[in-house]
């Protein structure tokens, strides 16, 4: 088991881990029991430059386009309910291809359709994001998020980002009232 972070904990994912290449993020969720029609969660990654903005439309990871351009972010694919144990949606993330000129993955989770559907986060619960080493599948962090995000349809959950040549991780944990993921891309360009 790795390290539960709190929202607005910092970590070291490569300066404790020596040879650390290939990592799987993995998002998760559950619906809220009786909680009406299937809620959708959809995650994402931005990939940004060091302004922390978004240069290239193809650089938005999501169930609509699956890898990044050199394939060092690759998204596995949408899950449309949340069913089940462990991960909901996974992200591999192969570090050392990412592109010199991208600095830092912010990772998104929204609810497809949810203006249509009257659908916020406070139908979701026991959501979280973890980091796995993909060698040996070792658990290195979780980040539960465990506030109340009743009303919010967005969450900008983290952000894995280069610091002096080393990847470290930061849980944000805020809820935004954007309708989509395209509005909130809008906060990055």
């Amino acid at each position: 088991m790795g390290i539960s972070l709190q929202k607005g904990q910092r970590v070291d994912l490569t300066k404790g881990n020596a040879g650390l290449s290939t990592v799987v993020v993995g998002l998760g969720w559950d619906q809220v029991q009786g909680g009406g029609p299937q809620v959708d969660c959809d995650a994402s990654v931005v990939m940004l430059g060091d302004d922390s903005k978004l240069h290239r439309q193809e650089h938005i990871i999501y169930f609509g386009n699956l890898s990044s351009p050199d394939g060092s972010v690759r998204h596995m694919g949408d899950n449309l309910t949340g069913a089940g144990d462990g991960d909901d949606e996974q992200i591999f993330i192969e570090l050392a291809r990412i592109p010199a000129d991208v600095h830092r993955l912010a990772f998104i989770v929204n609810i497809y359709d949810c203006v249509n559907r009257g659908q916020h986060f406070g139908m979701i619960q026991n959501a979280f994001i973890r980091v796995v080493n993909n060698a040996n599948r070792e658990e290195l962090l979780r980040f539960n998020l465990t506030e109340n995000y009743s009303g919010r349809t967005a969450l900008l959950v983290a952000e894995v980002y280069r610091h002096q040549g080393e990847w470290k991780f930061s849980a944000i944990g805020e809820g935004t009232n954007d309708p989509g993921l395209k509005d909130v891309i809008r906060r990055y360009v």
